[in-house]
């Protein structure tokens, strides 16, 4: 709530799951399941404090996600938001059944959005000057409804891009005792550094075992 009123945005967690060696998928796109069922329980509750959930296509189309809360009681779902920019997200995809379904776009495509609102489905176009949907603003769209609190379940494309955005203020990261190797895909799409003074530093709040995976809750610095 204080991020909303003092920054006009929501609080933004951006939940990884990823092996030891910091993979969150195959190349190929695969990614079901690195972590455990306990750990994958502990982001459910996670999401159920979540006022909106919030991925991108690419994992929309390798994974066909509900992001729903599942496994916990919750009294409400949270919205569902996708980055979509070119509105390539399949009318059929799981995220859209039931409605309470955002999606934010940055193309004109008339016929797309009338389909998609025929299913109850939210579209906003907002559009930066690289033809890509503007992050800053869609958060600044999602505190305008309301929203509090927003978790990111997305891939490395879409982690990076909020990162480099300076939108992201938690890390949830759920790391499994397991190698997938340098060809899987990694947590960050982010430039490469030539010098350490360049990290991004961290203030880890809290860590401990979550069944047979690690969990690491940590806060950047801005």
């Amino acid at each position: 709530f204080i991020s909303r009123m003092t920054r006009g945005r929501p609080w933004l967690r951006l939940k990884v799951a990823a092996s030891l060696d910091g993979k969150t998928a195959l190349n190929n796109g695969k990614s079901q399941w690195i972590t455990g069922a306990e750990a994958r329980r502990d982001a459910h509750a996670w999401r159920a404090q979540s006022c909106a959930m919030l991925t991108g296509i690419g994992t929309v189309r390798d994974d066909d996600p509900r992001l729903t809360v599942r496994d916990i009681d919750t009294p409400r779902q949270p919205l569902r938001g996708v980055v979509d920019s070119r509105l390539e997200i399949p009318l059929d995809a799981a995220m859209l059944d039931g409605g309470n379904c955002l999606v934010a776009c940055a193309v004109a495509n008339a016929a797309k959005v009338a389909q998609l609102r025929q299913r109850g489905v939210d579209v906003v176009a907002l559009a930066n000057a690289a033809g890509k949907v503007d992050l800053a603003a869609l958060l600044q769209e999602l505190g305008r409804r309301g929203i509090n609190e927003v978790m990111a379940e997305a891939g490395f494309r879409l982690n990076g891009a909020l990162l480099a955005a300076g939108l992201v203020d938690e890390l949830l990261i759920y790391q499994a005792p397991l190698l997938l190797g340098d060809k899987a895909r990694g947590m960050f799409d982010l430039p490469e550094l030539e010098d350490l003074a360049g990290a991004r530093r961290l203030d880890v709040l809290e860590r401990h075992a979550c069944g047979k995976d690690f969990f690491l809750r940590a806060r950047l610095r801005h």
